[in-house]
């Protein structure tokens, strides 16, 4: 049988959700069924796509110019006629977008993805109007959970029938013990103390101010613990003046960016999620890989990821008082090995990316014309 050609459309492949799940869906996929390429509309292409590109696979760089290119349609449907492509999947709505419209009149599929939604969400009478339309030369959306589905219910005019959720999954992680040791070491973290910790980038949307407050409370019944905060960005000014005037100098560590964070959440006892909103968390994901508990804010995707009282807590969103009896219930060590435990069986069963690459395949092959089996 010949091969079904997909055709990745995507912002661009810097490091982020989005692009994690597309990275993650080619290292998986059945290369004996599958050849897949990736068109990025913006550039430039990102760190993932290195990785990507030295193991073979094809990129294309456009450069999308502000407003709405018209030109980028006629050079996505020049890949598409060019590379025979069986099946587009757009991932996020602009590229969705444009890859429904340089697919029009082609052999080709479409199948468009949502990764998550803005906070605090909006519609417009455009969108409304147009997408309904998109949705007709859509041969299948997908949303990342329930959450977002809804979401593409209620402010894209999407119908409920034509979405499938298809949770996100990731590989899990490995990390070698005696590095963590050794970081907990460098960090001079006492062996007595409860490690929380959070990666995040420094966005408002991620609420790390809760999160400071929440731990403030927690210090007065535990003051043996400590927050880890990984991360950086635009909010990096407003969370170190937090720290100092809630007096948590001697018990937050700010460890700036990681590219590879993945012996600091070793590190952490408990992982930590106060985001406003949220589609799929990779990291909290990841966290679960690694066994970990979690405390989580009621947000997007996090109570379909996080079972209340199971493996984690999730509290109402921007609740400090909340977030912190949270915490110190999972700072009761037999809670937390239970519910450690309930993580990583729970990843296991759903967020694996055995599991994500084999519905995509699934997808893949529902979707493709059927007479690609027969191609030239």
């Amino acid at each position: 049988m010949t091969k079904i050609r997909i055709l990745h459309v995507t912002y661009d492949m810097r490091i982020g959700g989005t692009e994690m799940v597309i990275k993650n869906i080619i290292d998986g996929c059945d290369t004996k069924q599958f050849d897949m390429s990736v068109l990025c509309i913006e550039s430039p292409l990102g760190p993932f796509a290195k990785e990507l590109e030295r193991n073979g696979t094809s990129f294309f760089e456009l450069n999308r110019k502000p407003g709405f290119d018209t030109r980028l349609i006629s050079k996505i449907r020049h890949v598409i006629v060019k590379q025979n492509i069986d099946v587009v999947h757009c991932h996020q709505y602009t590229p969705w977008v444009y890859g429904t419209l340089a697919a029009l009149f082609t052999r080709c599929k479409v199948v468009f993805t949502e990764h998550g939604r803005f906070h605090p969400d909006s519609s417009s009478w455009k969108r409304k109007i147009i997408n309904p339309i998109l949705n007709f030369f859509t041969k299948k959306v997908t949303a990342i959970s329930s959450a977002t589905k809804d979401a593409l219910i209620e402010f894209e005019n999407l119908p409920s029938c034509s979405i499938d959720v298809l949770y996100n999954g990731i590989s899990p992680l490995k990390v070698d013990n005696s590095q963590v040791k050794q970081l907990r070491t460098e960090l001079s973290i006492p062996d007595e103390h409860i490690i929380l910790g959070t990666i995040a980038r420094f966005d408002p949307i991620k609420n790390h101010p809760m999160m400071l407050r929440a731990f403030k409370k927690v210090l007065t019944r535990q003051p043996e613990t400590t927050l880890v905060i990984v991360g950086d960005g635009e909010e990096r000014r407003n969370i170190e003046k937090c720290i100092n005037d809630l007096s948590l100098e001697k018990n937050v560590l700010l460890i700036g960016y990681e590219p590879e964070p993945k012996c600091h959440l070793a590190l952490m006892d408990i992982y930590l999620l106060s985001s406003f909103s949220e589609g799929t968390s990779m990291t909290l994901l990841e966290a679960m890989s690694l066994a970990k508990p979690s405390v989580v804010t009621n947000a997007g995707g996090n109570p379909e990821v996080i079972k209340n009282g199971y493996n984690g807590f999730v509290t109402d969103n921007n609740n400090d008082e909340a977030f912190a009896k949270a915490i110190l219930k999972l700072i009761n060590v037999d809670v937390r090995n239970e519910q450690a435990k309930c993580a990583l069986s729970l990843f296991n069963e759903r967020f694996s990316s055995r599991k994500m690459n084999q519905k995509y395949a699934d997808l893949y092959k529902t979707v493709a014309p059927k007479h690609q089996a027969n191609r030239n």
